[in-house]
């Protein structure tokens, strides 16, 4: 017998428009999700850490129901009960919990670039789970942008990390889950679909450690500012549900492991935001970081990804 050697194919023109359009797409979400962090600690500057998260969560609940309702979307297969609910373990509930615990002691600006391992998590869960087959050279352009993100963290906090540090390193493996399962899922189900049914299925136990809080909790909402009730709607409306519309369907049309990439911009939006926002310093050094890593996305995105 005699092997024969193939060559791959081209990218077809469609697909490299349907890869653009995920590209956008998930920069649309990014964008959005780049407000994440300042607007959280905003909001646990006067609220609880864990009634900002739990309320967030269900508020976005609201919104998704009322979303299936109207798009009259069908029921998720049984299939697809598992990866929704990591979606809701990861997205709903984990991410914005550990964050907003951080938030309280870490500067939005130092929180953000940490956020910047989350495309290297995302891309090697959905590896390890099988999903995508990313080349050597995109795994090393991964690396090196996240390297740089970390150096620029241990840079910011004097060589070390703080404790804070490892919660948002668990939040960044929290949402790295979710993204990647979230992400396969909108392939199948749509990404609107995804999110929502996500947040449907995190309502209730939302619902339920709201109703154990200290009521004590409650008798004080009265007292927080309007910044505070200011970062806790954008978390709800759009970290928890629009910015996932985008984001799903851009991991659906481009690919979780190239699409992810984007990500690596995010914590120098961010910085942007926490610099407007917050007032946190915008320095040279963090323009310098952000053009750098940005590159990197630039030429991961040139890098082959089997899926």
């Amino acid at each position: 017998m005699t092997q024969t050697l193939t060559t791959p194919l081209p990218v077809a023109p469609a697909d490299s428009r349907r890869e653009s359009r995920g590209m956008l797409l998930g920069l649309a979400g990014v964008a959005l999700f780049s407000l994440t962090l300042p607007m959280t600690r905003m909001a646990v500057a006067e609220l609880d850490p864990l009634f900002v998260a739990l309320a967030r969560a269900v508020g976005a609940a609201l919104i998704a129901g009322a979303w299936l309702r109207w798009s009259r979307a069908p029921l998720p297969p049984r299939a697809a009960l598992l990866p929704l609910a990591m979606v809701a373990l990861g997205c709903i509930l984990g991410f914005p919990l550990l964050t907003s615990i951080a938030m309280q002691s870490l500067p939005a600006s130092h929180g953000a670039v940490l956020v910047g391992a989350l495309p290297l998590c995302t891309a090697l869960y959905s590896a390890l789970r099988g999903h995508e087959r990313p080349s050597r050279g995109f795994w090393g352009l991964a690396l090196l942008g996240s390297i740089l993100v970390a150096a620029f963290a241990l840079g910011k906090g004097g060589g070390h990390f703080a404790p804070a540090d490892f919660l948002m390193f668990a939040a960044v493996l929290s949402a790295a889950v979710g993204y990647a399962e979230g992400g396969k899922l909108a392939r199948s189900i749509g990404g609107q679909e995804t999110i929502s049914w996500a947040l449907v299925l995190a309502a209730l136990p939302s619902v339920l450690l709201l109703a154990v809080l200290d009521p004590g909790q409650f008798g004080r909402l009265g007292d927080a500012g309007a910044r505070a009730w200011l970062g806790l709607g954008y978390t709800t409306v759009f970290s928890t549900i629009v910015g996932f519309f985008f984001w799903y369907r851009g991991l659906a049309l481009g690919g979780v492991a190239r699409v992810g990439q984007v990500q690596l911009v995010q914590p120098f939006l961010s910085l942007g935001g926490a610099w407007l926002l917050l007032g946190e310093p915008l320095t040279v050094a963090n323009c310098g970081f952000a053009l750098a890593v940005i590159a990197v996305v630039a030429l991961g995105r040139r890098m082959q990804v089997r899926r």
